[in-house]
């Protein structure tokens, strides 16, 4: 038995430890706003939060986030930074088909929080590890630098 607490509420899995965060949230738990990509950790579409760190939840097992702080797409808008950053991502009108879009809001939320005012190279060196095979590089990148500002004026 696996206990986790998934966007602030705590849940009790009996699963094997072996088995991906990704599957346990998606198939076990239901909560499926995060996506399977490739399957490898290499595409983002699954990334989620453990105490705040963007990790690859189709290669982490469930072990390795008991006792931890879980946050999926669903609970970021929880996060003030995170509140911000899908208005942005609505703002700039960023999505296409969508897909990628939950791993890219995830890793961009992260950034976001480490360093709350970053620059192009900075932006781009963070969210490389993120495809998106609609090509919204630049949108993505406009979105973040669009919830930075809104972040930096709240804190004024």
């Amino acid at each position: 038995m696996h206990s986790i607490t998934l966007n602030g509420n705590t849940y009790q899995l009996d699963i094997p430890d072996d088995m991906p965060l990704l599957w346990a949230i998606r198939d076990v738990l239901g909560f499926t706003g995060t996506k399977f990509g490739c399957g490898l950790g290499q595409c983002g579409a699954c990334t989620m939060h453990i105490d705040g760190a963007p990790i690859r939840s189709c290669i982490t097992p469930i072990v390795a986030a008991v006792g931890k702080q879980i946050t999926t797409i669903e609970g970021i808008g929880d996060d003030p930074v995170g509140k911000q950053v899908q208005e942005a991502w609505i703002e700039e009108g960023v999505p296409q088909c969508g897909y990628c879009q939950c791993g890219q809001v995830m890793t961009a939320t992260a950034l976001l929080q480490r360093n709350p005012t970053p620059n192009n190279e900075e932006i781009e060196s963070t969210m490389h590890g993120n495809i998106c095979r609609c090509g919204t590089y630049n949108r993505i990148k406009t979105a973040i630098h669009t919830a930075s500002a809104k972040i930096k004026e709240e804190s004024a």
